[in-house]
This record gives structure tokens, C-alpha cells and sequence, in this order.
């Protein structure tokens, strides 16, 4: 249900539920966890020790508590049990009579912290959930797992939560990562969307601990849908101001932002900065905690490098194609001379390939005056990336791929049935067309019953809901979207169970077949019955014209015994036909 078979071989692979292993300069794991560490020294002994280089150089010892611990085989393994935070270090091995630093070739231990994020969609008074962290895990996830109202939801690949959500349900939220389900993410829920605004409740955790007394504590915060700069002069000569601003009138406490220089963090924060008027870089903005919400760059002078992506996250089909789209400004008197795109794989190191035009799969799009489009045709699993726009000067290379780009996640339908895929009838039964992501477009849904299509029932686009579900409803059903109607989801079976039995389009024609020849019998019983007498000893009984009386025609005979006078073989076709019972979760 969740993963294909190589998907499933690839995750087994690279998961190892006892903690992080490798020999990576750089690991990033989760608070509560546990990781091995590996030493990386050339030439290790067992005489070496293990060092932490924040701590002044602390030797590591083993603890009664557990919290570190070596292999007994070797001392050149160490085990940081119940990760917090103050174990994010640099750990390294090295004899003790040496003296060097060796923070270069030690371990940066990251410890990070499982957090829902809430993002606003592009369109309507709906938000999305995403199940983040606050850096990227080493051990990558074999799934997420879901939570609603601390009850077990789903799970999926993609770490994005599938249902657009508005406020209706005062409900909450929670993820975490499968091998991990006891490092579950703090509560979240989502209190009301308006078309400027949204506001978010937090269970406890790093979003409300800025200003609060206790990580604990909970806290609620009202969030803009949107930010901008707006250019005002200052009142030093030479410079100008700069104001994040929203539309949203926010007041909350809680509510800070940072700002970017060509898209990098700077330590600048506060809803205004000052720059210089003749400030070559670009400027923007962003809610501290919640970088999606970002403004615009901005130049904050008369002319600058910047660079902005129409959206920055993207979903799309399996088999579509996609749009990714930049636009760029640059100094007047700068030439350029070549643009070109990245495809970034996020793991220990970040690998980038550059992507030629390949008539079946990748074009590129440099008609419009200062943008440029990337599209990606027939798209596969594989395509689910980071895209990065750069381009090249005269005399060099304006490394634009340095930026955070478009992240690209590839997701197929798939039929989801609630409460299950075996109801009775009169049940009320809800299924879903469901994705792993939130569609970018807007989306508009064809319903398929036994391959042909349903017609659009009133308000149930995405949802089709069967409201009695009755005998009629038993059948094969996908899904598709109307832009790409030749990209559908598998079919699944929904199977109506009765008092009497279950019903399916199989079961339904064994039952009909076997009402006949009940029908039949009764018939001929009947008929026997009728017109027999009791011959006497002398008497010869001609029965040829009474079985010809009671015969059915073969019209009939065709209707209602070929499978009943099947074969072995044909019985267990036929049958084959009635799905199993499918639970869902």
C-alpha cells in the first residue's frame, strides 16, 4: 500500500532502527535517539580515546547511566545514548599524547527535533501540514507516520500530510518517524484560516520557547498568509528603509523575522532594517520558524542580482509535466551568457547534477524577458528533487545554486476507502483520491466505477461519498484528475456485504445463477408432482414427453448453469474474482 517492492528493498537498505551509522564528517539524528559513532582516524588503535572539542577537549568516559557507551570488541565505536541537546558537538578519536586539534576530522553531531509545520496553501482558506526537522536526518526515513488526536492516521513516504485542512475540527496533530513512533513531534492544531491570517496552537516546543517560561508550555500564534517589503527613504541621507509587512495585523509577541542577503540568513532581524542605497545585494524576508512564509527579493539598491521562483514548493502526477519557473533581475551593465539548472539530491553530501535539454524529458524555456522556465516532462519518482537556477557572465559564474531552490515532490493517486473496503450496506462509506502531497494546481477529479466514468456527484470532488452505500455501489473503482485524465490510480474493490451474504459484481452473478436453478427445481418438483400417477404392473411409462414438458429452453439452460457445470478449474476463476478482505488502517 505505501511503497513498490524496490521502494521498500531501497528504505530497508539505508534504515537501521538501533541508531545512525557510517562514517560521515556530519550527522544529524533525533533528540531521544540513539547513534554510533565511528572513528575516521587513518591508522586507529585501541589505545585511542574519544573527545567531545566544544567541551574544551572533554574526554569521553563510559557512564553507569548508559548515556555513552563502547563496543566490547573495540573502543573505537562510541554509542551517545537518549540524544538531548546539549550533545550536539564535534566528537573525535585521537591518542591521548596527542595534542592536535582535531575538530576538522572529528563528527559534527547534530541533534534535531521533530516539528509539524503548518504552511498556507496558494489558494483558498486552507493550510498544509508538513512533518519537518531542524536539520536533515542522516537516517532517512523509511516513512511518516501521522497522528490525529494522538490516534494512529497514516503513513507515506513523503513527509508531506496528503488533505489540504481547514479549521473546522478542533483537532490536532502529530508525526514522527517510522522505527521512531515514541519521538513524536509536539501537538499541533490549527484554530482558524482566514484569507490574510492563520493562526496555530502549539502543544509545547521550539516554536513557543523564545519568549515562554517553560519549553513545555503551550502556546498559539497568528501567522500572515503573506509578507512583503516595502522601500520607504530613511532618515540618514544615503540610506533606505526596509519593513516586512503582511496584510495581516499582527500583534502576537512571538512573531519575529530575519532577513536574507541573495537568499542567504544574515543576523539581521526585526520587522525593519537600514541599508545603503547603493547596497549591490538582494534583500528579503521571512517569519523566524516558518521560512516558507518568505517575501520577494528586493534590491536594495537601483539594480542587483536577485532571484525569486514562482513556488518554491511544488507537487505533481507521475507522468505529468511541470513548469518550474524563476525570475531574475541583474545589474545593467552585466552580459549574461548562459543559464542552466541544477537537480540537488539532499543526503550527507548534497549532490548536484546540471540538466541538458533532453527532448523527452527536460526543456528549457528562455523566451520571456528576464525569466526562465525549467520543464519536466513524463515525470518519474526519481524526479523528486531540489531545483536550483544559475546563470554565467562574462567573467563569471553568479553561483545562484548556492540558494535554496524548488523542491519538486512526484506523487501518484491512489484510492483510499473509509471506514474499509468491506462495508454493509446502508453504511455510509467516503472514498478519497488520494496523493501524497497537496496538488499545486487546482485540481478537479473524474470518479471511475468498473472502468467507466461516474457522473459528478453534487459537492464530492476529491471525496466521493456513498450515502447509503447499497449493492449497486459493489465494484472496481479509481480515480484521475481532469487535466491529465489518462493518468489514473490503480482500481480497488469495494465490496457490500448483506445480511444474507456479500455483494460484489462475482458474488452477485453466483447468487442469480443459483436463485435459477433453485427456481428450476422447485418447478420441476412441482410439475412431477402434478402429473404423475401410479402405473399398474401391466402398464409401460413413457416419460420422454414429461421431461420434454419440464426441460427448460436453452436459452435458459445458458443463463443459468454454465457456471454451475464449470469445471475445478473454472470454480476457482470464478471465485478468484471475490477480493479478500482488505483491512484499512
Amino acid at each position: 500500500m505505501l511503497f513498490t517492492e524496490a521502494e521498500c528493498l531501497f528504505w530497508v537498505f539505508v534504515l537501521c532502527l538501533s541508531g545512525v551509522q557510517g562514517q560521515t564528517n556530519s550527522i544529524c539524528a533525533l533528540k531521544g535517539s540513539s547513534v554510533n559513532l565511528s572513528c575516521s582516524h587513518q591508522h586507529p588503535t585501541s589505545s585511542m580515546n574519544w573527545y567531545s572539542v566544544h567541551r574544551g577537549g572533554l574526554k569521553i568516559e563510559t557512564s553507569a547511566d548508559g548515556k555513552y557507551s563502547m563496543s566490547a570488541e573495540s573502543n573505537l565505536t562510541l554509542t551517545v545514548n537518549n540524544l538531548a541537546e546539549n550533545d550536539a558537538n564535534i566528537y573525535c578519536c585521537r591518542e591521548p599524547a596527542d595534542k592536535s586539534d582535531c575538530g576538522q576530522r572529528g563528527i559534527s553531531l547534530s541533534v534535531a527535533e521533530l516539528q509539524v509545520k503548518v504552511i498556507p496553501a496558494t489558494e483558498g482558506q486552507t493550510v498544509t501540514l508538513m512533518c519537518s526537522s531542524s536539520c536533515p536526518l542522516t537516517e532517512k526515513p523509511a516513512a511518516y507516520i501521522w497522528y490525529k488526536n494522538r490516534e494512529f492516521l497514516y503513513a507515506d513516504w513523503s513527509p508531506w500530510y496528503q488533505e489540504l485542512l481547514s479549521s473546522e475540527e478542533a483537532v490536532t496533530y502529530s508525526c514522527a518517524v517510522k522505527g521512531y513512533e515514541d519521538l513524536r513531534a509536539p501537538e499541533v492544531s490549527v484554530d482558524s484560516i482566514t484569507e490574510t491570517c492563520f493562526s496555530v496552537t502549539y502543544a509545547k516546543g521550539r516554536m513557543c520557547s523564545s519568549q515562554q517560561t517553560s519549553v513545555d508550555e503551550s502556546c498559539s500564534i497568528t501567522y500572515p498568509r503573506e509578507i512583503h517589503i516595502q522601500r520607504t527613504p530613511a532618515e540618514h541621507r544615503g540610506f533606505i528603509r526596509l519593513t516586512c509587512n503582511s496584510s495581516c495585523f499582527l500583534t502576537d509577541p512571538l512573531i519575529s523575522f530575519v532577513w536574507y542577503e541573495n537568499r542567504k540568513p544574515t543576523l539581521k532581524e526585526g520587522k525593519q532594517i537600514q541599508v545603503p542605497s547603493s547596497h549591490p545585494d538582494s534583500l528579503s524576508c521571512a517569519i523566524k520558524g516558518l521560512e516558507d512564509v518568505r517575501s520577494a527579493d528586493v534590491c536594495g539598491g537601483d539594480s542587483c542580482w536577485s532571484l525569486n521562483y514562482v513556488h518554491s514548493r511544488i507537487c505533481a502526477l507521475q507522468g505529468s509535466s511541470v513548469n518550474i519557473s524563476s525570475k531574475y533581475s541583474h545589474p545593467d551593465y552585466v552580459q549574461i551568457q548562459s543559464k542552466c539548472w541544477y537537480k540537488v539530491k539532499r543526503n550527507a553530501e548534497e549532490e548536484a547534477e546540471q540538466l541538458t535539454e533532453d527532448a523527452d524529458h527536460v526543456e528549457y524555456d528562455d523566451s520571456m524577458k528576464n525569466q526562465h522556465i525549467l520543464r519536466l516532462k513524463k515525470l518519474k519518482r526519481d524526479d523528486s528533487a531540489e531545483y536550483r537556477f544559475t546563470f554565467t557572465t562574462e567573467n563569471e559564474e553568479v553561483n545562484q545554486s548556492d540558494f535554496p531552490g524548488v523542491t519538486l515532490i512526484v506523487t501518484e493517486l491512489r484510492v483510499k476507502m473509509s471506514p474499509s473496503a468491506v462495508v454493509t450496506e446502508g453504511q455510509r462509506v467516503t472514498l478519497t483520491c488520494s496523493t501524497s502531497c497537496p496538488l499545486t494546481d487546482n485540481t478537479n477529479y473524474i470518479w471511475y466505477l468498473n472502468s467507466r466514468p461516474l457522473t459528478p456527484r453534487e459537492n464530492q470532488n476529491k471525496h466521493l461519498i456513498l450515502d447509503p452505500v447499497s449493492r449497486e455501489d459493489a465494484g472496481s473503482y479509481s480515480c484521475a484528475v481532469k487535466t491529465n485524465k489518462d493518468i489514473s490510480s490503480a482500481p480497488k474493490t469495494l465490496t457490500v456485504q448483506s445480511i444474507t451474504g456479500t455483494w460484489t459484481p462475482a458474488a452477485a452473478g453466483v447468487s442469480a445463477a443459483l436463485l435459477g436453478l433453485i427456481l428450476l427445481t422447485v418447478c420441476w418438483w412441482r410439475r412431477k408432482k402434478s402429473n404423475s400417477h401410479k402405473p399398474s404392473r401391466h402398464e409401460t411409462l413413457d416419460d420422454s414427453h414429461l421431461y420434454d414438458e419440464i426441460s427448460p429452453q436453452p436459452a435458459e439452460q445458458d443463463h443459468h448453469y454454465p457456471r454451475l457445470n464449470s469445471s475445478e478449474d473454472e470454480m476457482d476463476h470464478l471465485y478468484s474474482t471475490i477480493p479478500p478482505f482488505e483491512p484499512t488502517v
